[in-house]
């Protein structure tokens, strides 16, 4: 039997980058927000170059918000040495279930992939994330941290998920009832077996729905990297903080 990295040369990841990106204007009135730029380099570059740093090079990329500006980018930079397919959105935005559901003809032949948010810039060490994915029986595997965040998703002390809680409004969504959960906010980076792909949702819908949903009866686990350098470039001036902490 081979390791998780005998096999993550092998692997593809997708980039959710269809969003209209509403919390990064005026910039995204007329551009993608996977094009808004940290110290010269865009999102989408930032994101294509960390999944090659651990041998990630087959990348999907979900298109719809000035979905034409994001592939001539990619044209132009020959997708900074990786193959880069566009799975294309420009008839109706289908969110992050939806655009996954959409793209899964792409995954082939069975290995995990990975899937992140094209507006999150971290350090984590993914190629520990894909091993004890690897290791473990796991549905998905969610990157989850200790801080602040409006909504949190919900595990037990085996960091198995359980549900899902607005913070704003008290509302929770439970899958599996529990004594004690804790709470984590996501990082909107996962890995995933194929099997996620037998989702029983069409149209529109997020990845949380789909959590919820297999958490009942499947794994879905978290991976915890609290205290990496993490953040959810999603207003003008998370663009600020990250020119800070990523050069």
């Amino acid at each position: 039997m081979g390791t998780a990295f005998d096999y993550i040369c092998f692997m593809k990841a997708m980039l959710f980058a269809a969003g209209l990106g509403t919390r990064l204007k005026p910039f995204t009135d007329s551009h993608p927000k996977a094009l808004a730029e940290v110290n010269g380099k865009t999102l989408l570059e930032w994101n294509v170059r960390y999944l090659q740093r651990f041998g990630i090079k087959e990348v999907i990329v979900n298109v719809h918000h000035f979905a034409d500006q994001i592939e001539q980018v990619i044209n132009d930079n020959k997708g900074w040495g990786s193959n880069i397919i566009i799975s294309d959105e420009r008839g109706d935005v289908l969110e992050t279930g939806g655009g996954l559901k959409k793209a899964s003809e792409y995954f082939g032949w069975g290995m995990p992939f990975v899937v992140m948010n094209v507006d999150v810039l971290t350090n984590l060490d993914l190629g520990k994330m894909i091993e004890a994915h690897f290791n473990s029986s796991a549905m998905a595997t969610l990157a989850v941290m200790k801080r602040e965040s409006s909504r949190q998703l919900l595990f037990d002390k085996n960091m198995l998920l359980c549900g899902w809680a607005n913070n704003l409004t008290g509302e929770q969504r439970i899958s599996r009832e529990v004594t004690r959960m804790q709470p984590f906010a996501f990082s909107g980076i996962q890995v995933l077996s194929p099997s996620i792909l037998s989702m029983p949702f069409t149209g529109k819908f997020s990845m949380i729905d789909v959590y919820l949903h297999f958490a009942k009866t499947d794994m879905i686990k978290g991976y915890d990297h609290t205290g990496d350098l993490f953040i959810d470039v999603g207003k003008p001036e998370s663009l600020e903080k990250a020119a800070d902490l990523f050069s």
